[in-house]
């Protein structure tokens, strides 16, 4: 990586870090707290469902969101977090070693 995108990216991050505290003082944000969580859940959502459903240009198969789908109830179960990742691979290999897509 050429040395310009590096110092862009650290002056990036560093506003992006400023700029947390500066907006606080400038702004009541207690009243963004509620919506800004909200986003950060969406985001996640989304993120988790597009590298369930899709690998690369196409449907990733019935085995993978399955694998989702249990980790999904057990975290919302509030399993342990070992638990969790445990189940999803053991039901997606599982799933895989039948032939499931």
């Amino acid at each position: 990586m050429p040395l310009l995108a590096v110092l862009v990216l650290a002056v990036g991050t560093y506003a992006f870090r400023l700029a947390g505290p500066l907006a606080a003082r400038r702004f009541d944000l207690e009243r963004l707290r509620a919506p800004l969580a909200a986003v950060a859940v969406v985001l996640l959502v989304a993120l988790a469902a597009t590298s369930a459903l899709a690998e690369g240009q196409h449907f990733a198969g019935w085995a993978r969101p399955t694998g989702v789908a249990v980790a999904a109830v057990l975290a919302w179960r509030r399993a342990s977090f070992v638990v969790v990742v445990l189940a999803a691979a053991g039901v997606t290999a599982g799933l895989r070693l039948l032939g499931v897509p």
